[in-house]
């Protein structure tokens, strides 16, 4: 996925990208060829299987039979496919690029030199240690922890997110304004509780997460045993920043992240971040307030800062720095990089071909480049003009579904569809393309590049603080396959990457497209008024627009999906978290139930007969088969282990089944009896 800062208020997002932090061998392997699914894919489904008891087995119960994870992944489904045809026609137009010669546009030359300086493993390999030796000499030359907050602050300026991270934002209570914000961060495991829970294979995983840091301070000339206490002390640092980090489950909660305070507050509370020198050599904007969004985590790491030797904060900041551009370094920092990362933490067995992870990095730097090759090759206007259509026809249906609610109030109903009515709708791509001319790239400097896109980057947020909210910006590049939900902006985002088969597909029926593209807008629709986003207006405000009954009603109604969820198991022992799920779930199955209604709304119209078959199902079939062959996927059980830890999306099974058993209207689909596993006798329905 594009590297947005979501700092904040993390984006609901449809799914989470499952691409493992690898890099290549030298040696490019042969290109796999990936085709776009249909959206109708009946060789994926398992008819031997009972679509009443388990509805995903019967949609996808032979796909990971056909679609066996590739050994250079963590796991394959229908997004994944997708992403790897859209990797493939990225390279296309990026070796084109890189070829080009003198006659290339300006964004040509950009794009195609900086794809071809990381692919360039030879001139990586040359150039050893010698792109960061003079951040690393600066960091061993540090003498006091008064110097901590400047070079804090140069990391921060090419993304490397040691103790905190560092932005801007709009203002939850004020959407027409951006602020500066800190946060937590600095952690090199997953999250906190990577570093608190006491069961075997976490123990195991904290062992191997610090071999890991030994290896890299051995990798950059530390003595073995240097190297291994300096590891250990690095580990025991972090664990007490995780102590007083904030969970995922409670940073749900935007009033959790929202903490605007003085400067000067900020200061008193962590003096020992030297905030004056911090914001000088950051280049932020002058600010005299500021968003702490975690502020117990600021107390405590003005704490452990004070009790940290030099030593160890010199080891951690070298440590912070080369896992952030171990990509661009020699092979065995790489190597040493993707074992922890995708083989211990994922279960992915070997990196990724060097020419997928450049791709993904020039997108990750230049997306809106990048992406206007692709769109006009690959985003004709009729698909953005029937995206559109779907989209105002779900909305009509969500303010239709409004009016038949009968646990929400008239005064509260009113307000709901005064947010609907000001949701803004994003389609494929930007109106107005980002200006990259500033942004110096080089054929010959990989790591370079990188640090100077990531630093444009920093520029480019850091130059909103105190300005006015361009509501017209995109936060995600046009090739991702992927869509969001942004609260602060009430809009809708559905970058053209997955507006492909298998989730819109031109030659499949109707049906078969609500189920997939179709839900797809219903669930970012409905995050607009799931546990997190129904605490933001119309504007986009922060703001209580619920009577207190209706507030209590809507409660109820999500605690039985948190209940649900919590009862499925991710992989052997670990269950879904209902908590940290719960948005996305609510997502879900409010989503299915908007497409649902919009295509009864269509049939009326274009006169379609529900009950004629096709491919041996009617419509009604047809459309619950494409939501669940939406989540048809296989992965690792390393995994699962991990997303069910820090993913806020629940598995791919329990997303199909999860919607499946809480609408009525699936028993008769199905022929089902009332009672079976999937038409249980009680149903959960928010919205």
């Amino acid at each position: 996925m594009h590297n947005t800062r979501e700092i904040i208020l993390g984006f609901a997002l449809l799914a989470i990208a499952t691409v493992s932090a690898s890099m290549a061998q030298t040696a490019q392997p042969a290109q796999p060829t990936y085709k776009p699914i249909p959206g109708f894919d009946k060789s994926a489904m398992d008819l031997a299987a009972d679509p009443c008891k388990d509805f995903y087995q019967y949609a996808c119960g032979n796909f990971a039979k056909q679609h066996p994870i590739p050994s250079d992944r963590p796991s394959f489904g229908q997004f994944d496919n997708l992403y790897e045809f859209n990797t493939q026609a990225l390279h296309g137009i990026l070796e084109k690029a890189a070829a080009g010669g003198e006659q290339r546009s300006a964004n040509d030359q950009k794009i195609g030199d900086y794809y071809a300086s990381c692919v360039d493993t030879a001139a990586i390999e040359k150039k050893g240690l010698a792109p960061v030796q003079r951040d690393l000499d600066r960091i061993d030359a540090l003498k006091s922890k008064e110097e901590l907050p400047g070079e804090i602050a140069r990391m921060q300026r090419i993304q490397v997110g040691a103790f905190l991270d560092y932005s801007s934002q709009q203002d939850f209570k004020d959407a027409t304004k951006q602020i500066a914000v800190v946060d937590q961060g600095g952690l090199g495991l997953p999250e906190k509780d990577y570093y608190l829970r006491t069961d075997a294979k976490s123990e195991e995983l904290r062992k191997q997460y610090v071999q890991h840091l030994t290896n890299v301070l051995k990798l950059l000339g530390e003595p073995a045993a240097k190297a291994e206490t300096d590891a250990r002390s690095v580990m025991t640092m972090e664990t007490a920043m995780a102590k007083v980090s904030t969970g995922n489950v409670e940073r749900r909660d935007p009033a959790n992240v929202y903490h605007l305070m003085p400067l000067t507050a900020l200061e008193a509370s962590a003096p020992s971040l030297g905030w004056d020198s911090f914001l000088k050599t950051v280049e932020s904007p002058a600010i005299s307030e500021i968003n702490v969004a975690s502020p117990e985590f600021f107390k405590g790491l003005n704490q452990t800062l004070a009790s940290t030797d030099m030593e160890t904060l010199k080891a951690y900041l070298k440590l912070r720095l080369i896992d952030s551009v171990a990509m661009r370094l020699p092979k065995a920092f790489d190597e040493e990089s993707f074992d922890f990362h995708g083989r211990k933490l994922t279960g992915t067995p070997e990196q990724s071909a060097r020419w997928k992870r450049c791709v993904s990095a020039t997108d990750a730097a230049m997306g809106e480049v990048l992406g206007q090759v692709y769109v006009q090759q690959y985003f004709l206007p009729d698909q953005k003009a029937k995206t559109l259509q779907m989209v105002h026809d779900i909305e009509t249906q969500m303010g239709n579904d409004l009016d038949t609610l009968n646990w929400m109030s008239a005064t509260t109903k009113a307000k709901a569809k005064e947010k609907l009515h000001q949701v803004a709708d994003k389609i494929g791509y930007p109106d107005k393309w980002r200006d990259y001319s500033a942004l110096e790239i080089k054929r010959d400097d990989a790591l370079g590049n990188s640090l100077r896109a990531r630093s444009f980057e920093v520029d480019f947020q850091l130059a909103k603080i105190g300005k006015p909210v361009n509501r017209a910006q995109w936060d995600m590049s046009p090739p991702t396959v992927n869509a969001y939900y942004n609260p602060s902006m009430n809009d809708i985002n559905f970058p053209a990457g997955i507006l492909q088969p298998v989730f819109y597909d031109k030659d499949a029926s109707d049906a078969t497209n609500y189920g997939h593209i179709g839900a797809v807008v219903g669930h970012e629709l409905t995050h607009g008024f799931d546990d997190q986003g129904r605490k933001f207006d119309g504007k986009g405000n922060l703001s209580d627009w619920w009577t207190a009954a209706d507030a209590k009603n809507f409660e109820e109604r999500t605690n039985c999906l948190v209940e649900e969820y919590g009862g499925f198991t991710a992989v052997d022992d670990v269950k879904v978290n209902g908590k940290l799920t719960l948005g996305e779930n609510t997502a879900d199955n409010g989503g299915l139930r908007l497409a649902l209604m919009a295509l009864m709304a269509r049939a009326q119209q274009s006169a379609i007969d529900m009950k004629q078959k096709a491919d041996g199902y009617d419509p009604m079939q047809l459309l619950f088969l494409g939501w669940g062959q939406s989540w048809c996927s296989n992965e690792r059980p390393e995994m699962l282990r991990m997303m069910a830890q820090v993913d806020p999306h629940s598995p791919d099974r329990a997303r199909a089944n999860g919607v499946v058993v809480n609408m009525p209207e699936f028993r008769p689909a199905f022929g089902c009896k009332k009672g079976a596993p999937m038409t249980p006798v009680k149903q959960c329905r928010v919205w």
